[in-house]
């Protein structure tokens, strides 16, 4: 699995985007509840993990799970005052943990990395309890969804989409994908929940224009080569950046947040 994301600012980008995304409606819609035992699988740094502590209270137990140790030592300290909350390095994939261990396991904006996504998936299944819930959050199309959107800028935006998908394997378009995969894997009663990621109807505000320049600054070094070189790869980035101000443009994502029980 390969995090493409990385920065020297990905820490913090990733900790505005928890703490300002609609996890707690996510979470909520698909059945936490105080005294769950949960898994936060790729917890980042910690900032939806809080939101689980704070529904599920002491009486639950919450275990943050990440690859990235930088992430993890910034998670334990936003959970430091909250004994029922442990965290561990590990991969989504082959985490380590013991089967059946879980009441409720939550995967948001990590499968969309994950190359052998069905290995990942079938892992968290089998980490949580018979009757217990496997909660996979992800966007769907994100960044393609703007009017206007001038033709050339989509053209661009969709041949971006189609050197990252190439180049490093991410895909924009797991969140669709999901439900299909639980149902194949005997996950019962899968149930998909839409949610706006973001809507941005008039200009973008700050914290959401510097989420995507660094986005598009992070991803240079591997897709402008082959979006014409680098001063056209710059050039494109400033035209999206000017579509996202644009006050008079509608921009936005969706959120598909998939929920199976395990049989």
């Amino acid at each position: 699995m390969r995090y493409i994301m990385e920065s020297s600012d990905e820490t913090r980008r990733l900790l505005v985007q928890e703490r300002t995304g609609n996890a707690r409606e996510a979470l909520l819609l698909s059945g936490l509840k105080p005294g769950d035992r949960v898994l936060d699988a790729g917890c980042g740094p910690g900032g939806i993990t809080e939101t689980i502590a704070e529904v599920v209270g002491p009486t639950g137990q919450v275990t943050g799970l990440d690859l990235s140790e930088e992430r993890l030592a910034e998670a334990r300290q936003i959970n430091r005052r909250r004994p029922y909350v442990r965290f561990l390095q590990g991969d989504v994939r082959r985490t380590g943990l013991p089967d059946a261990a879980f009441d409720f396991t939550w995967c948001q904006f990590v499968l969309q990395y994950v190359a052998d996504r069905p290995v990942a998936l079938q892992e968290l299944v089998r980490v949580t309890r018979p009757g217990g819930k496997v909660v996979i959050s992800e966007f769907d199309g994100f960044g393609l969804l703007n009017w206007p959107f001038p033709e050339a800028l989509r053209e661009w935006s969709q041949r971006f989409v189609e050197v990252v998908t190439r180049t490093t394997g991410f895909d924009v378009f797991v969140g669709r994908k999901i439900f299909t995969e639980m149902r194949r894997m005997g996950l019962g009663n899968v149930r998909v929940h839409l949610l706006p990621q973001y809507v941005i109807a008039g200009a973008a505000d700050t914290t959401l224009m510097v989420d995507w320049e660094t986005r598009f600054s992070t991803l240079e070094p591997v897709v402008a080569a082959a979006l014409g070189g680098l001063e056209s790869y710059r050039a494109m980035c400033r035209e999206y950046l000017q579509l996202l101000a644009d006050p008079d443009a509608l921009k936005y994502s969706v959120l598909l947040v998939t929920e199976g029980t395990r049989p």
